[in-house]
This record gives C-alpha cells, structure tokens and sequence, in this order.
C-alpha cells in the first residue's frame, strides 16, 4: 500500500462521500483523487524524479494534505515541515532531506524566503493559496497545476514495493541536530494493520484532525481514509472549536496529546457538548496523568492509548478504550499508568546495558523488532547502527513489562534523576505530583546538588485560579512515593516551555532552573 492507495481505497467505497472538511465546506473523495492526479502530473513536468524528497510545510490544510498524495502518486517522497518549529530548524531539515521540491502556505513565504537560497537542492517552490508568493522563484498553486493539465498521469504501476521510501520525517532538534527517520511504505502499512485491528473502527469513521497534521495526526489518517472516512480538518487548535466541531460532526475517533486533553477537561463547555458519538479518543506523544486519564474516560468517552515514536510510527503498543475497564465496566485504574500491551505486530522486550533481555518486572530499556520500524536514519549510518545495537531498536525509554504482558514506561533514559545514590525516574514524580488537583501539569529534572548528587526538582504549573505551595506539594508526593523519590524543590511557572507538538521540553526546563 502506497500512501495514495488509502485515498483510493476509501474512494472505492464511494467516490461522492465527504474526504476532507474545513469550515463546514467538505471535498468528495473523487474530487481528492483528481487532485492529486493534477498534483503528480505538476511534480513530474517540474521535473521530480521517483524517490525524490518534497517538503510540505502548511498548518493543517485540506488542499496541503491532498498534496500528500500527489507526492504518493508521482512517486517521490513526503517531507513533512512543521511551521511552528524555528526557521533555522527548518532549513537544516530541508538540507537534510535533500528537498528538491517545497510546497508552503502564503503565510510562511517571509520563512521560504529567508531559507531558500540556502538550500540549492530546492528547485521548485509551490505556494497553495497566493498567485503571487513574495518568494523569489515562487509560483502559486493553481498557475503550478494548469501548466501540466494537459500532461498524462505518472505511470503508478512500478510504486508501492515495501521497501520504497514514503516518508522522510525530522525527529526535532531538542537533543541536538535533528535526524531523519525514513519511513518505508511496508513500515506505515503495518503501522495501519495494527490500529485496524486493535481499535474499534468500522466502515464511515468520523475523524477530527486538531492536532498537527505533519505528525500523529496525519498518519493516523491512512487508516480512516482505508474506511472510507471523514477527515474533519482544524487550521487552528482551538478547544471550545474542538468540542463544537466533535458535537456537530458526530465525530467518532481524534487524537491528542495530553496537554491539550487537559484543557479539553478544563473547558466550561465540556459537560454540556454532546459526545457520546465517540468511539475511540486516542492520547500519547507524552505521559498522561492517571488520575486525569480517569476523568476523561468518565467525563470525554473513550479513551484509547497508543505508544510509539517516529522510528516506529504509533504503534509499538496499544490500549483499547475497551482495555480501560474492568469486565464490569468499572475503570481498570490499576493499568492507567501503563502503555498497553505490545501490539500484534510488534516484539517488545526490555534490555539490560549489556544487551541481555531482563524477565518480567525488571527495568530496563524498551527495544522493539517489527516491520513497524523504520529503515534507518537518513545519511546517518553510525546513528542507525547505533539505535539498531544487538538486532533489536532502542527506543531510549526505560521501562518494564509485568506477569500480564503489560508494559510501562518510567521515564526517558536521559531523563533519569540519581539522587543519593537511588535512581528517581521523573515520570513516577510527575505522576504522584499530577493527582493533586491544583497542578495543571510538571517537569521532574535533576539539578546538581552537593549532599544528593542531583536534586529532585519539580516545575509546577498549577490549574487557573487553584493554588499550591511548596511544602504542601512536597508533602503530597512523599505520601505517595516517599521521601526519596519526591521532590526537594519545587517552583511555579505559569507555563512549562514546550515544543511545537505540546511536549514539554525539560532541556529547557533543566536550563532555566539552572540559572
């Protein structure tokens, strides 16, 4: 399966149902195919050859994510740029990808403008809503698409091999200098296979799209499309426009990262939006508060976890909204701090430092074998050897599986606090420190400290309107994870620094404290 053939799949359930909706104004799956055809012909008279890099860098957009396809059908490769990430970021990806071919929104062409005349691969710039791009060498979309109307479609017949690069995806530059992780057609086929089978999702999903459409949000849309699906599209993230929108779409599946689940929970307009269309709320990119994750299953609808990373897009393990309650349809709040299971696809084993497997309820790093996983990183061979080390791919979580099967993740490997000796995982912290019902969301980080090595440190951003201090906060961890683990300082801010996908960035954090 080829990314367009999910389009076409979804097109042969009936050419005349709603693909893609913004605004109220919904575009037929015919309608999406022929564009993309017109999309693919553009690319090849502009002369992109199969396997070459296109970037796509556009808010959330139905006309910048049909280009996705036009990318599939011409063969080349979908490059996606996310706008909110900083322009020096975005040219060293760009560069990286070896992007022959931009497509960009009018409202970044100052961005274009300032990075592409450095990047002498970039031959071809396409601005899809201004005729007129204040880009040098820039041309608007519709002039772009009229040039090659008359121009045969791309012979699709020799795309869609395994093995073929999709996609070519940056994993951020908050480590260090970005990667690029390619993903195969085979890898995303598999990435789709597993949500198909183990979340409910029947024939006509209904799926809202607030999240960014150039991470979790898009891919999860191959899988819908397969079913002939809706994809109701959010230019802007917006939570009262979310809920409306879920209520008067009947939306049945969305995704978002905890954060934004936690504004959702905190809306005036929750308890009166009528969501019992909900079949499967996806949440991940992050950790999740348990005792926040129990409200939304009781106030949102079901819930439905999912753990993986761009190397292995999703999927690595799964929790079903069933997976969230007991037999008696009480909350199955024993397992709320888990990542699920291992998916059906996917081997999940937990690895010691000298690469031996440890048994069940011994911590070590989470290593995966699947066709889920990527390729390898994009001209970084001694990266790609590195993350593949003894046949398996480190995931760089540290984590466990118990007797049942059932996986938890405790923390980031670098972001393990040693404090006194005793190895603290954050992630336990911002647990215990997430049920006070004053805190609206924390970091854990390690400070350097003379008596304790490293210092427990927590940043608290506390809910509108509560209030918390230290000491109480303090007090409150150490009833629930001892005096060890809690926390021996704690700070408010009135927001946490995070990165352009909601995820909070504790380099940041670690730096500021450190001031």
């Amino acid at each position: 399966m080829r990314l367009a053939d999910y389009l076409d799949k979804g097109a042969s359930l009936g050419p005349d149902a709603p693909c893609l909706t913004l605004d109220g104004e919904a575009r037929s799956y015919g309608r999406v195919v022929e564009d993309s055809r017109a999309v693919a012909r553009a690319l090849r008279r502009s002369g992109v050859a199969p396997g070459a890099p296109v970037g796509i860098l556009s808010a959330n957009d139905p006309t910048a994510f049909t280009c996705v396809f036009g990318i599939s059908r011409a063969g080349a490769v979908w490059c996606p740029i996310n706008p909110r990430n900083a322009a020096g970021e975005n040219r060293e990806l760009l560069d990286l990808f070896g992007c022959v071919a931009l497509v960009f929104q009018g409202r970044f062409a100052a961005l274009v403008a300032e990075i592409a005349p450095q990047l002498p691969t970039l031959t071809t710039l396409v601005c899809l809503d201004d005729e007129s791009p204040a880009v040098e060498g820039a041309v608007g979309l519709r002039a772009w698409l009229a040039a090659a109307a008359d121009d045969p479609d791309p012979d699709e017949a020799g795309n869609g091999r395994p093995g073929d690069l999709a996609a070519l995806v940056g994993t951020g530059g908050t480590t260090g200098r970005p990667k690029a992780v390619e993903l195969t057609e085979g890898n995303l086929e598999t990435m789709s296979a597993i949500t198909l089978m183990a979340y409910p999702l029947e024939r006509r999903p209904v799926y809202l799209a607030l999240a960014p459409l150039t991470h979790a949000a898009g891919v999860l849309c191959f899988p819908i499309l397969a079913q002939g699906g809706e994809i109701v599209v959010m230019a802007a993230p917006d939570v009262g426009g979310f809920l409306a929108l879920a209520e008067r779409h009947r939306v049945t599946h969305t995704f978002l990262p905890p954060t934004l689940i936690y504004m959702v929970l905190d809306h005036p307009a929750l308890d009166a939006t009528d969501l019992s269309s909900l079949q499967c709320f996806w949440y991940g990119a992050a950790p999740m508060s348990t005792t926040r994750l129990a409200q939304a299953c009781e106030r949102i609808g079901p819930m439905a976890q999912l753990f993986g990373q761009s190397e292995a897009p999703m999927m690595v393990s799964t929790m079903s909204p069933a997976d969230h309650r007991r037999p008696d349809g009480s909350l199955a709040v024993e397992r709320f701090a888990s990542a699920g299971r291992p998916s059906p696809l996917v081997t999940v084993a937990i690895m010691a430092d000298d690469g031996t497997l440890r048994p069940p309820g011994e911590r070590g790093e989470i290593v995966v074998r699947s066709s889920l996983v990527m390729a390898g990183y994009h001209r970084n061979p001694e990266a790609t050897a590195e993350v593949s080390a003894h046949g398996w791919h480190h995931t760089g979580d540290i984590g466990y599986l118990d007797d049942d099967g059932w996986l938890y993740i405790v923390d980031r490997a670098k972001d393990m606090v040693i404090s006194g000796g005793f190895n603290v995982y954050s992630a336990e912290v911002e647990q215990a420190l997430m049920a006070h019902d004053a805190v609206a969301d924390c970091a854990v980080v390690g400070l350097p400290d003379e008596k304790w090595g490293e210092r427990v440190t927590a940043a608290v951003q506390l809910r509108a309107g509560a209030s918390a201090t230290a000491e109480e906060l303090v007090a409150f961890a150490k009833e629930r994870i001892g005096s060890v683990k809690a926390p021996k300082q704690v700070v408010f801010w009135d927001d946490l620094p995070r990165s352009t996908v909601g995820k909070v960035l504790k380099t940041e954090v670690k730096a500021r404290l450190a001031l």
